[in-house]
């Protein structure tokens, strides 16, 4: 039996970060449709609240040997270990930038409340 590992913070209505052994994720939406952002790629989710029937569309990002074809595998296996892997890189990037949003959004916060 696998090990799983898994939990969700809510961050603000309708986002959340989602984090597991394969990395973070964020997630928004409403209940009913929602999207998520994570190291394997793009997933939307689209589904009447209450009944479990939903619909679910992946986008990958096709990186690594996985989505290359058979034959070419020995031909860029070399070049395919250098660096960070677009999907790495592109969720490291999405999560700097939520951070950052969520920084901006906290200080605008403080900054409307009124001093006592």
């Amino acid at each position: 039996m696998g090990l799983r590992v898994f939990r969700r913070v809510r961050i603000a209505p309708g986002f959340t970060m989602n984090i597991s052994k394969h990395g973070p994720s964020f997630s928004a939406g409403v209940r009913g449709a929602h999207i998520t952002i994570g190291s394997t790629g793009i997933r939307r989710t689209v589904g009447i609240p209450g009944t479990g029937v939903f619909y679910t569309s992946h986008t990958g990002y096709h990186s690594g040997v996985h989505s290359a074809p058979h034959f070419a595998h020995n031909a860029h296996s070399t070049q395919q270990n250098k660096g960070c892997s677009y999907g790495g890189c592109l969720a490291s990037l999405g999560c700097l930038v939520f951070i950052i949003l969520l920084v901006m959004f906290i200080i605008a916060i403080c900054i409307q409340a009124p001093s006592k």
